[in-house]
């Protein structure tokens, strides 16, 4: 069996990968998604603060400004908000999520929530779908 790598994107519909990079002890992850432009991020909810480092590409926020290559996000504590991947190179975006995420309508009834252990699920899935390995398991608590 193969041990999973860089190279084991996990599809999360149509123009969205995402690659697990670690599981934090104290709930969230730290990730690489990748969006293909035209490709959406839907209105969503965090319960904790995520910190978003755009690697490759360009995105839209809700509030019209455009995060380039380079550009650092910071959302903090119940920040709520949805944006587009733009321009006519691939997203790739390094995020650090704490805590929890909600889908949620535009009246904010919860569509769809996320924990780390849905994460953490969906990337033992993908891996036992595909015959690999996991490379990631969950961190232990800190002492």
């Amino acid at each position: 069996m193969r041990r999973a790598g860089l190279d084991a994107w996990i599809p999360e519909g149509p123009g969205k990968w995402s690659l697990p990079l670690q599981f934090l002890a104290d709930g969230g992850w730290v990730e690489l998604m990748r969006l293909t432009p035209g490709t959406k991020l839907t209105l969503h909810r965090h319960h904790g603060e995520v910190h978003g480092l755009n690697m490759q590409g360009q995105r839209r926020l809700d509030d019209g400004r455009i995060i380039s290559a380079g550009d650092y996000v910071y959302e903090p504590v119940g920040n709520v908000d949805s944006w587009e991947a733009v321009g006519d190179e691939v997203l790739v975006l390094h995020v650090v999520v704490r805590g929890d995420v909600d889908y949620v309508a535009a009246d904010g009834t919860v569509q769809r929530h996320i924990t780390t252990a849905d994460v953490i699920a969906g990337y033992r899935d993908f891996c036992a779908s595909r015959g690999l390995t996991p490379r990631l398991a969950p961190a232990a608590p800190a002492a």
